[in-house]
């Protein structure tokens, strides 16, 4: 296991892998839970070990005294607008038992250390709108919102439709 060290006295963060697949479908229902969106988790083992083997995802654990808390699922993004590189944080969740603990702190401030080491220029994340305490916490890290933009989505069968047009 790759553990990362951390400044936080009980607190170890740890590298997943593929073989973290099912852990980071079980957080994913935990934070679907959380958001009111469980039905749109719909993502499998096979399907999460799969991004993780081919690279096109990263995960990262929160320990506190060797149990799993929280997790942070991201991978790298970039942007012609601006050139630049970053990271995108696409789902982030610490068990509520745990919160308020500062494990949130901590793995934000790792992201923002891997990113700056990846030579990356930002990192990104989405956040529901009604999420107050959360927006809380990122506005009192430093992060700002991108509110002039709405995102868009097709769905794997529009995606089926549209190529279907070329």
């Amino acid at each position: 296991m790759d553990f990362i060290e951390t400044q936080h006295s009980g607190c170890t963060l740890r590298r997943g892998t593929p073989d973290d697949a099912a852990m980071v479908v079980d957080y994913m229902r935990k934070l679907g839970a959380y958001q009111k969106m469980l039905d749109k988790i719909t993502a499998t083992e096979a399907d999460i070990r799969q991004l993780l083997v081919d690279d096109k995802g990263e995960v990262i654990f929160a320990e506190l005294e060797g149990e799993t808390v929280g997790f942070i699922y991201f991978y790298q993004s970039s942007s012609a607008f601006t050139g630049q590189s970053g990271l995108y944080i696409d789902a982030f969740f610490i068990d509520q038992h745990a919160q308020s603990k500062g494990l949130g702190k901590i793995m934000m401030a790792y992201m923002s250390k891997l990113a700056l080491q990846r030579k990356c220029q930002r990192l990104e994340w989405g956040c529901l709108d009604w999420n107050e305490s959360a927006i809380s916490f990122y506005r009192n890290m430093g992060a700002n919102s991108v509110d002039e933009m709405t995102i868009y989505r097709f769905s794997q069968e529009q995606l089926v439709i549209n190529a279907s047009q070329f």
